[in-house]
């Protein structure tokens, strides 16, 4: 691809002096510079995309991290912990030693606040069922949810009347939620029931700590609805206080944001390297030509057109050293410093050693908007599940992976990936069966009925034209909308039309349900089928489908009562049948790969594990020359 970088390096000049000009001409250079999507938030209660938590991990500390091999859950600002014999309190014994960049002690109280809020509807929060599990926690979200609707119908809307609210609210919050805090250094948790994961969810960064104090400068009782509102503004650089391995230095949305080393951090994840950046480019290629011209070392998401081309260039080079490389592996190399120490890329056979092609804990995949009426007042055709089914079973996944997005991604016919937890079986789910598709859409009235090729109503009308949304910025997805529309309109005889929306514009819409088929996916947060499965949970944050079932809600039910593992894991298998093979609120497509573009012998500190759980504290720049001879 050396010519394409050729052709475009004046484009590339333009667009890094462009981003680069706004950072301080007397800072010094970071150690690493990486591209990524631009971040939606800095709030860690607030946050639900891979890009923010990847940020968050270098700025808090939870109570538990996540080892950087293994993936399993181990201390954090919790030294240590104990747990009753029936599995339902939990005793964490913090860090004394723990501080916020501003040096202020990192308390229980400062977990209590943030674990608080993270319940208060008023945060508008996408996990607050993930702390359902706490003694109280559902009683008190439904409490606040009621007693806000009350003030709201109410006839006293004033300073006084909101505040009096708020003062009852954490009065309630002390009598139902056990949550408590005996000292300073200790925090006590009683759960309902046993949570197999619960040391999991206690290192996912949602459950993060806040600096309360700051938090209070930018929040406010709002009369009119007795909301406790807070402005973004306390994430803002010179505002946020962290108490994570980096602090915030700059960020300018769009251009530039700076992480650097946090002095006062005492932890785990003592970083190593000084200072990151982190330089959003919207356009992938341009991100592959910024690589090239050294001005960036790390593309955290390779989306380029061409990347399956750039793939293959590395597994090329590495196929031709496959028993070296072999050789170093069980010698104890990792496979960065395996990959570094092998002889160089030859460019006139096309090699190239930076694309790295990982497994994911995730999945890809397209929601189905499950409301009866669609946004603009019109009859939903995707309310009827026989219509969703009838599209899942018209798309051909094999030619998806292998034709458009020649990643060779293992095909999904689940919502959990098939394999990625140990015990859990997962059920078939639905084929690519083009016969059965089209008798799907009869049954739900949908037929040719004038030999058009288009299917109509009882009434004659024409299947509406499909609102397929997603957002800009990565070819592979438009790719894939163009092949859906394709299969949909020969295979079903519906039209589609794609509309492509910036990532923020784009969330928004799902959040009001303004689209018929929108692109989406799904990374675990922890090791559990109810990671992904709560996606379909009535009401939960994150079911921007607003998909409602009452037997599947049921069977969550029913699991998180089990005690048994074994019969847990068969509700849940039997919760995902039901999604999957009956209902279809998503469509899945493949298990994501992850593609990510650096130089082994340049760079480390990369986690390769599926869960994705990069810290940008742990990246740091190596001697190529003193690296070569790793053994």
């Amino acid at each position: 691809m050396r010519w394409i970088i050729a052709s475009f390096t004046i484009i590339v000049i333009i667009v890094l002096a462009s981003a680069l000009m706004t950072i301080e001409r007397s800072r010094l250079p970071a150690e690493i510079k990486f591209a990524s999507s631009d971040v939606f938030t800095l709030d860690p209660q607030r946050m639900s995309y891979m890009q923010d938590l990847r940020i968050s991990r270098s700025l808090f500390d939870g109570l538990c991290s996540h080892d950087s091999q293994t993936g399993l859950p181990t201390p954090g600002v919790a030294s240590s912990w104990e747990t009753s014999p029936d599995g339902k309190t939990w005793t964490f014994h913090l860090r004394p030693d723990a501080r916020w960049t501003n040096g202020d002690p990192v308390t229980s109280v400062d977990f209590r606040n943030a674990w608080r809020r993270l319940l208060l509807p008023d945060t508008a929060a996408d996990y607050s069922e993930l702390l359902f599990p706490v003694q109280g926690a559902r009683q008190f979200f439904a409490w606040r949810t009621n007693a806000l609707t009350q003030y709201a119908a109410g006839k006293n809307h004033d300073a006084e009347s909101a505040n009096a609210l708020w003062q009852l609210t954490l009065s309630t919050f002390d009598q139902l939620v056990g949550i408590r805090t005996p000292d300073p250094q200790t925090l006590v948790v009683e759960l309902e029931s046993p949570v197999p994961y619960w040391l999991d969810l206690c290192a996912f960064q949602t459950l993060a700590p806040i600096h309360q104090a700051s938090l209070d400068k930018f929040t406010k009782i709002d009369p009119a609805s007795g909301l406790l509102k807070s402005d973004p503004g306390w994430t803002k650089p010179g505002v946020l206080i962290t108490n994570g391995p980096m602090k915030l230095v700059d960020w300018k949305y769009k251009r530039v944001m700076r992480l650097e080393s946090n002095e006062l951090y005492v932890g785990p994840n003592t970083p190593l390297a000084t200072s990151v950046e982190v330089i959003p480019i919207e356009d992938a290629n341009t991100a592959v030509l910024a690589y090239e011209s050294g001005s960036i070392d790390w593309i955290s998401d390779l989306t380029a057109e061409f990347r399956a081309d750039l793939a293959e260039s590395s597994r090329k080079w590495l196929d031709r050293h496959r028993e070296e490389y072999e050789l170093r592996i069980g010698a104890g190399a990792s496979e960065d410093e395996a990959l570094a120490a092998l002889p160089a890329p030859d460019p006139a056979l096309g090699e190239r050693r930076d694309v790295h092609v990982l497994s994911a804990f995730g999945t890809d995949f397209w929601s189905f908007n499950c409301r009866a009426l669609l946004s603009n007042g019109k009859v939903n055709p995707f309310a009827d599940a026989r219509v969703r089914r009838a599209f899942t079973l018209a798309v051909d996944k094999v030619r998806l992976t292998t034709s458009v997005t020649r990643l060779n991604e293992k095909v999904a016919t689940t919502l959990v990936p098939r394999g990625s937890i140990d015990g859990y079986v997962s059920p078939a789910g639905l084929p690519f069966d083009i016969s059965r598709a089209r008798e799907e859409m009869a049954k739900a009235g949908w037929i040719d009925r004038t030999g058009d090729g288009i299917v109509e109503n009882a009434d004659g009308e024409p299947f509406p034209i499909v609102d397929m949304l997603y957002m800009t910025g990565n070819p592979r997805v438009k790719n894939i909308a163009i092949a859906l529309a394709s299969m949909w309109r020969d295979a079903l005889g519906v039209n589609c039309e794609l509309r492509g929306k910036d990532g923020k514009f784009a969330k928004e819409d799902l959040r009001r349900g303004n689209f018929m088929i929108a692109r989406g996916g799904w990374y675990g947060d922890y090791a559990d089928p109810t990671t992904f499965l709560d996606l379909a949970k009535t009401g939960n944050g994150n079911n921007d489908r607003a998909f409602s079932n009452a037997r599947f809600d049921a069977m969550l039910e029913q699991a998180a009562l089990e005690l048994d593992p074994a019969k847990r894991f068969e509700i849940l298998e039997n919760a995902e049948r039901l999604l999957v093979e009956e209902e279809l609120p998503i469509l899945p497509l493949c298990q994501y790969v992850t593609l990510y573009m650096y130089d082994p012998a340049k760079m480390r500190g990369i986690i390769r594990s599926p869960r994705l759980d990069q810290r940008l504290s742990l990246l740091r720049r190596v001697n190529e020359q003193s690296e070569s001879s790793s053994p």
